[in-house]
């Protein structure tokens, strides 16, 4: 068993990996660590691996990774099957709806149920909460999602917080809160394809791939759209396009969406009673003017969402409200905004959003919707920034339709040649839903194709590109963040998509550097350092203190450049005069582009690694950093486009 880390497990941040056999001691020694391996805790569970065969079949075999993905498919489109289930159970348990209706679509519901419905669903969450923390402990750091697992943890997560997060996610949407099931459905189903690549040993890469495959598998099962969900994995999880990668995401999306349909029968995202009332009598070139215009406001609506989001929670916490009280108090609200408003602020919105597209449900006036669309906006920015959780991207959805007839109301009263263009109102809504998703989720392509997969019509499909590339470059632009990426950055990770940057993090000072290194007290005489260090010698000597702190680097053929250059008179020079970078050093936890700046900015060859309390540890080149650095980018290049290695 050698010092590499073993295929799907990284070396611990901050130094390299030990290992208590070395390559010289009898092979029945080392023998014994793949054993020992199998009981390595990842997540607090032991680790089950996969038959020894069967992991060399889907490691060595493009054909066995297609048929992994698929069984991710499979058991993603019955996760989400039963996620649906349970959570459209605790709906009609808690609000009494007949079998099968949508709460936000329900217009018969008790005014007392409105109230006190979410509050009661906030309740059972802090219960939830209370017991997690009883029987785990008290939480160190966040869940991983799939965003960050496969940005800094080469697609590692854990499966025990997916399950925690997908129960949390349930009781929360279930209970009426403004929170959709979609993060739900992709922690869950990405936390399986996780645990199961882990258990095949898969390869950095290949475990991204498959966390990509379980959230891909998801989003079709939810919509019953395997394009949307094929390049929602592309987009969102793994971060790029690459052929290599086309075949098991596809393969998993078409999996998962099949045996959705299988086990559940669900309604389409939108079903239209007449196609024709979308595309209008006629879609030319001309559209795509007033498309640009509702994409630019879906995007400032979007920005405005993220950010009351953010003034929630900070207003939450401000308050001192105990973290398992504020989803009951948050369901209060959010129960208030229902009986004075409307149902529609509550759940997802997927009955709301169908009555939205019907023919019988047209005619709203301008302040209807702008009143309906600020109801629902603080309804899900009270219940994420409460504690719920849960998603915005079927709100997300939801408040774009509403924008796009909102917009479809009033822009020809301020505009009025915009009359004269040949799109509906229910083809702006199409516009909208898809370019206020892209402002708050992301995804540019991933939108356009569940745009595409609902109406199945290509001038619509092409109207709603250039609306959700005007909304995401926009947003870009201006704020930077998606809706996970803003919350990462809340938290101080400086993570922006998904592409694979925890390979840097990973390449550590203390990886990298020499630890053979002998330093010499800085008080030795020059002669007796000269003898000890003779030219061709290695050039770079560390200096320490009395006390064993780092004093400074010392050049071995400056050194006798200067014992030749001393006059006979003169005093010779000292070790602490020849010192160099005294206040210069690196650590070991630094990463190689910190180190590279490191370098730049002191403008030496090498450096010293110290510990905190200037103890030295060993030494850095720039010239061996400079060249694992482009060793691992060329790999991750190869990687991404799907060479061997």
């Amino acid at each position: 068993m050698s010092a590499k880390s073993p295929p799907g497990v990284d070396a611990p941040r901050g130094g390299c990996v030990r290992t208590g056999v070395s390559a010289r001691q009898p092979s029945a020694a080392r023998t014994a660590a793949p054993a020992a391996r199998t009981g390595r805790r990842w997540t607090g569970a032991r680790l089950v691996q996969a038959p020894g065969r069967l992991r060399a079949f889907v490691r060595r075999s493009e054909g066995g990774l297609v048929l992994l993905a698929a069984a991710v498919g499979c058991v993603s489109g019955a996760a989400v099957s039963g996620m649906t289930w349970l959570t459209q159970g605790l709906r009609e348990l808690l609000y009494q709806l007949p079998p099968g209706t949508r709460l936000s679509a329900a217009d018969a519901v008790p005014p007392v149920l409105l109230l006190i419905g979410p509050c009661l669903g906030g309740a059972l969450l802090g219960l939830l909460i209370v017991a997690a923390h009883y029987v785990r402990g008290p939480r160190k750091r966040p869940a991983i999602d799939p965003i960050e697992a496969n940005a800094l943890h080469g697609g590692r997560m854990s499966l025990r917080d997916s399950l925690y997060l997908a129960l949390q996610n349930i009781v929360s949407n279930g209970g009426g809160a403004s929170v959709g099931l979609e993060a739900g459905y992709t922690q869950l189903c990405s936390g399986v394809a996780s645990r199961l690549g882990i258990a095949f040993e898969l390869r950095r890469g290949d475990l991204r791939t498959l966390v990509g495959c379980g959230a891909s598998a998801a989003i079709a099962a939810a919509f019953g759209a395997p394009l949307t969900g094929a390049f929602y994995a592309f987009e969102l999880i793994i971060g790029t396009y690459a052929i290599a990668t086309l075949t098991p995401v596809v393969v998993a999306a078409l999996c998962g969406s099949f045996v959705a349909g299988s086990l559940m029968h669900t309604q389409p995202l939108v079903a239209f009673e007449n196609v024709a009332a979308v595309t209008g009598s006629h879609v030319t070139s001309l559209e795509v003017l007033p498309s640009l215009a509702l994409g630019l406001l879906c995007a400032g609506l979007g920005v405005l969402i993220m950010r009351g989001v953010t003034l929630v929670e900070s207003v939450v916490q401000a308050s001192g409200i105990p973290r398992a009280a504020a989803p009951a108090f948050g369901g209060l609200c959010v129960g208030a905004l229902a009986l004075a408003g409307t149902p529609q602020a509550l759940s997802g919105g997927h009955g709301a959003l169908h009555m939205h597209f019907a023919d019988a449900a047209q005619g709203h006036t301008a302040l209807a919707l702008a009143g309906l669309f600020a109801a629902k906006a603080l309804a899900s920015a009270i219940s994420i920034g409460s504690g719920f959780r849960g998603g915005l991207f079927f709100a997300s959805l939801f408040l774009g339709a509403l924008a796009g007839k909102f917009f479809a109301a009033v822009a020809p009263e301020v505009v009025p040649a915009l009359a004269g263009f040949g799109l509906t109102p229910l083809a702006y809504a199409v516009i909208g839903m898809s370019a206020l998703a892209v402002a708050v989720i992301g995804g540019p392509l991933t939108m356009t194709f569940l745009a595409l997969e609902v109406t199945g019509s290509l001038p619509i499909a092409g109207l709603v590109l250039a609306a959700v590339i005007a909304s995401s470059l926009t947003v870009r632009k201006t704020f930077g963040y998606s809706f996970a990426t803003w919350r990462f950055h809340l938290r101080g990770e400086s993570i922006r998509s998904p592409h694979d940057v925890g390979w840097i993090r990973s390449l550590t000072v203390g990886r990298m550097m020499r630890r053979d290194v002998r330093p010499v007290p800085v008080d030795t005489p020059l002669a007796t350092f000269l003898r000890a260090n003779p030219l061709g010698s290695p050039s770079r000597v560390i200096a320490v203190d009395g006390a064993g702190r780092y004093a400074g680097i010392v050049h071995v053929p400056e050194a006798h450049a200067a014992a030749r250059e001393t006059g006979e008179d003169g005093a010779p020079p000292t070790l602490a005069d020849l010192a160099r970078l005294p206040d210069a050093f690196l650590t070991p936890e630094m990463n190689a582009k910190d180190a590279v700046a490191a370098f730049d900015r002191t403008e030496s060859e090498a450096l010293a690694v110290l510990d905190g309390e200037r103890a030295v540890l060993g030494l850095l080149t720039e010239s061996h950093t400079l060249k694992r650095y482009s060793e691992e980018l060329d790999r991750q290049r190869r990687a991404v486009a799907g060479e061997g290695a």
